[in-house]
């Protein structure tokens, strides 16, 4: 006997609800991938509440494939500093794979002396934005110099603080700048070892010859009688111009190779200057140095000399200052030197910039003098209120010392 047939309880679909099914799935499947792609900024959902908007962080895929494509590494973290999104080139700066980056802390990339002062400067990065010079420690142990450009971003949904971060190597800049400091060292050598030739010759060739000519004119003087009148008056003034040619050759001599510099050190050729220039401008020069149980290294002391000549030849020529102030002064391990006037004052930023007049060359001229020994050089200007210039050269250890 044969068993009954089982009777199938399904009903068949519809040809025409089965072709939107398929629509609906199609759909579906395109919306998906342009999610994916980062093409759809906002999704429209039909729920039990009514329909409801979703904003996508697909709508920033443009940008995001732009900070991909950076040389430089881009950062968002939250106030603690955990990273919360870094790009790949900021990986390969620390060399850490980006799943280990992501989700870290990026003090974890800092010393402790760069984290300290990260932590101060991020006071003022919600207002004007925080750049600074660090060394990222890379994974491997290596360090790099890097700039990092801090900036508060606006905060989220949830009230909470993000920080924008973009983090800049600057590995090439630091060798061209220590290039261009070779180079400036190279110049200063050569300029000085010619100011040293160019005093040889006046002193050894000009000056004595100069006396030579003095002592045939005071001669020549004694020689006419007092009846000869104006021969003898003419002969009088011809020694005397000749006495004060050969005083000039002589003191520009000294200047351009000062001995009183290698014998004294660096306070004494400071006041045998101050007093030089009080004693033919009528300016009065006020002179405080602190003692240094060691002499700071030789290009050190002949930068500040020479920066201290230039500006006092600047406020000679330009400032009608009737008071000048010199300090040579030790604060931790820089030696500063600060020299102020009460002249007439000027535009600090047009003079550095050379665009007018001749002071700005010389303006530019202490500041690479000042940049050679690793120092820095600042001026500060304000008209009919004199002028400021400091100029503060590290120290290396056992350099100097104050009493």
């Amino acid at each position: 006997m044969k068993s009954p047939r089982a009777k199938s309880t399904a009903s068949p679909v519809p040809s025409g609800e089965f072709e939107r099914l398929r629509l609906r799935l199609a759909e579906a499947e395109e919306t998906l991938r342009a999610i994916r792609a980062g093409e759809v900024d906002t999704v429209l959902v039909e729920g039990q509440q009514g329909p409801q908007v979703f904003t996508l962080e697909g709508a920033g895929h443009a940008y995001r494939m732009l900070i991909e494509s950076m040389n430089e590494g881009a950062l968002t973290l939250t106030a603690d500093k955990m990273i919360l999104y870094a790009n790949e080139c900021f990986a390969r700066m620390v060399k850490c794979p980006l799943e280990q980056v992501t989700g870290s802390n990026f003090r974890r990339f800092l010393s402790e002396e760069d984290a300290a002062a990260l932590r101060r400067h991020m006071k003022t990065a919600a207002t004007t934005g925080v750049k600074m010079q660090v060394t990222l420690q890379a994974a491997d142990g290596s360090q790099l110099p890097a700039q990092i450009s801090v900036r508060e971003m606006d905060k989220d949904s949830t009230n909470r603080v993000t920080i924008g971060m973009v983090v800049t190597d600057v590995t090439e800049s630091k060798r061209t700048e220590a290039l261009l400091r070779s180079l400036m060292q190279r110049v200063v050598q050569v300029q000085e070892a010619e100011r040293e030739r160019v005093a040889m010759e006046l002193h050894d060739n000009i000056t004595q010859q100069l006396c030579a000519v003095l002592f045939q004119s005071q001669a020549l003087a004694d020689s006419l009688s007092k009846h000869a009148g104006p021969a003898k008056v003419e002969a009088l003034k011809l020694r005397e111009m000749l006495g004060q040619t050969a005083g000039d050759v002589e003191r520009i001599s000294q200047k351009l190779r000062s001995s009183v510099l290698e014998h004294l050190g660096l306070a004494a050729v400071l006041r045998d200057t101050s007093t030089e220039f009080s004693e033919r401008t009528g300016v009065i020069v006020k002179l405080a140095c602190v003692p240094l149980t060691l002499r700071p290294p030789a290009a050190t002391e002949l930068a500040l000399y020479r920066i201290l000549e230039e500006a006092l030849k600047n406020i000679d020529q330009h400032a009608r200052a009737k008071h000048v102030t010199v300090g040579l002064t030790k604060e931790g391990d820089s030696l500063v030197l600060k020299i102020k006037d009460d002249g007439i004052g000027f535009d600090s930023v047009m003079k550095l910039g050379g665009s007018k007049g001749k002071g700005g060359l010389g303006l530019l001229g202490m500041r690479e003098r000042a940049g050679y020994v690793g120092g820095t050089f600042s001026v500060l200007s304000v008209r009919a209120s004199g002028t400021t210039i400091e100029v503060r050269v590290p120290l290396e250890t056992g350099d100097a010392a104050a009493a």
